[in-house]
């Protein structure tokens, strides 16, 4: 028996993201390993509304340390002469690129993407992107080894920050079980609580701007049906430009605005849609399409970065860069009952090839390769 760190700092509200891919994978780590132990390190004042750490910590081969230590700050880096958490442990996995540099036991760090070194405006600030970049490289070299979630990352990772290849593992995310065909029932009360019709096509996740959505909102103008497309997921105040754009072009009737979905909400909302759309420019992984597929619901996707990987042959493609080309691949694949029918079924199949139980054991092959 071997036991292995999780730094759980991110399980809170403010990473919905990495915080998800975190309790995931100690979950799934402690169910598909039960002879390795487990030990958390988490922050118990953190705000944390969607995950229940207390009760996993009550698992027999999981031990949760508390800290008060915040990432980035100088009292994370006495984690590493912490004693509750390096005391015969044979590594310690970050899932975000903040670290305690000192560790003397093997050091794996998990970095999902680059996306602020691509696309600028994500970072605005060239102080805080610089430092950005310095961080990620300072992790990726006091690391013994660096997971990521698709081959699109792992090139973006030796491209942008120089890593060496043989360094960089890949174990892909997976759809929580959630995520599957909903009952008519859900449908109904998802539909009435959100004030929806019966079709619409369907978009979740951030607005910041490598999601791509002002040219969504502009080539929805010339989509040729009459369901509206609904953008949902958490927003961000300081990128209004597909609001902007919906009002000017008069779409408030056709695109609309329903934010900060709750997490028992999302199948439903995803699984009743007649298409869901990702317009995404670039992705680390893409987790909200692989959901889609889960729940039984075509997809169309831009052809960028990650997704086809995640997606397979399973979705409709377009180029994320031309709003002409969007608007007649989703008039097409709404107007194309039958098409979308046959990739809902491939889709499916496809979801299944994911899994956190695939995630846990490629990621214990990373750590039993780290400890030597």
């Amino acid at each position: 028996m071997a036991t292995f760190v999780l730094d759980a700092r991110t399980v809170r509200d403010h990473f919905p993201g990495i915080g998800r891919y975190a309790y995931r994978l100690a979950l799934a780590l402690a169910d598909f390993f039960p002879a390795h132990h487990f030990r958390i390190v988490y922050d118990p004042r953190a705000p944390n509304a969607r995950f229940d750490l207390r009760a996993f910590c009550a698992r027999p081969n999981v031990e949760c340390i508390a800290t008060s230590a915040k990432l980035f700050s100088p009292a994370e880096q006495w984690l590493a002469f912490d004693a509750r958490v390096t005391t015969r442990a044979a590594a310690f996995h970050s899932p975000f690129y903040a670290l305690p540099y000192a560790l003397t036991i093997p050091k794996i760090v998990t970095l999902a993407d680059v996306t602020p070194l691509l696309f600028p405006d994500e970072m605005p600030d060239a102080f805080k992107r610089l430092l950005y970049r310095a961080l990620n490289q300072i992790a990726a070299r006091r690391a013994q080894a660096i997971l990521t979630f698709s081959d699109a990352a792992r090139r973006d990772l030796e491209r942008v920050l120089h890593i060496a290849r043989a360094k960089i593992s890949v174990a892909p995310l997976a759809a929580d079980e959630s995520f599957a065909p909903p009952s008519a029932a859900a449908l109904a009360r998802v539909r009435d609580a959100l004030a929806l019709p019966a079709n619409y096509a369907l978009y979740v996740g951030s607005n910041k701007p490598h999601k791509n959505l002002p040219r969504l909102v502009e080539a929805w103008a010339h989509v040729a049906s009459d369901a509206p497309l609904v953008i949902a997921g958490a927003w961000d105040a300081r990128y209004p430009h597909a609001q902007e754009i919906a009002a000017r072009l008069h779409l408030e009737e056709r695109v609309l605005f329903r934010h900060n979905i709750s997490e028992n909400d999302l199948p439903a909302l995803i699984g009743g849609a007649e298409l869901f759309v990702f317009p995404s420019a670039h992705e680390g992984f893409g987790l909200p399409p692989l959901e889609a597929l889960a729940c039984g619901t075509a997809v169309a996707c831009a052809r960028a970065s990650s997704l086809p990987e995640v997606v397979g042959d399973a979705a409709f493609f377009f180029d994320a860069t031309d709003s002409q080309h969007i608007a007649r691949v989703l008039s097409d694949a709404l107007n194309d009952a039958a098409a979308r029918a046959a990739l809902r079924a491939r889709g499916i199949a496809r979801a299944q090839m994911f899994s956190w139980e695939r995630a846990a054991r490629e990621t214990m092959q990373v750590y039993q390769r780290a400890r030597g």
